[in-house]
């Protein structure tokens, strides 16, 4: 049985919803969700870390990864590239992770070129549920990640928030009304 760990917690408001920021006490980043995807969140840390293993603890101030993405959603898409980010996904689920933080921001690439990106061309199916196991959104960038059709596919925090973040990825005027102040997922 493995020793529970105390993570950090921040929550920091955003265009799109509130966010809670999980860092360690090294202040690397363990998980980020909205609010309203507070289950998603706790469901994924607990697949990583065991039923018992990790609780939450409110930071006492501000950590680096909350004024990242706080710039990050301010327009400044650098400030969260060179974050320090610690998981427990297996070895495929951290390099289809390592391989969306090399995807640049306002672009997108579908499934297919991530599995051929990572040198698995067959493991599209595989690389889809990598993505959608990733528990750090926006730093570790499962939004844009789309179709073969150029389709927007599934996202954790809704479309509206994956269609938001795109927009203002590409310098476009996001529509803040595309967010549902109690969107389910």
């Amino acid at each position: 049985m493995s020793a529970t760990r105390t993570f950090l917690v921040d929550h920091i408001e955003t265009p799109t919803g509130r966010m809670r920021v999980v860092t360690d006490d090294e202040e690397r980043l363990r998980a980020v969700d909205w609010d309203d995807c507070e289950t998603r969140m706790y469901d994924l840390l607990r697949r990583y870390y065991g039923p018992d293993a990790a609780t939450l603890r409110d930071v006492p101030h501000r950590s680096h990864a909350a004024h990242a993405l706080i710039a990050y959603f301010e327009g400044e898409f650098d400030a969260i590239a060179d974050l320090a980010t610690e998981t427990n996904g297996t070895p495929f689920q951290r390099s289809v992770w390592s391989a969306l933080r090399r995807i640049p921001a306002g672009r997108t690439m579908s499934y297919g070129a991530l599995a051929a990106a990572i040198g698995a061309p067959k493991a599209i199916r595989a690389v889809g549920l990598a993505n959608g196991a990733n528990p750090i959104a926006i730093v570790v960038p499962c939004h844009r990640v789309i179709g073969a059709n150029a389709s927007l596919t599934g996202y954790g925090g809704g479309l509206h928030r994956k269609r938001w973040l795109l927009a203002h990825e590409r310098g476009e005027q996001p529509l803040f009304d595309e967010v549902p102040q109690n969107a389910a997922r």
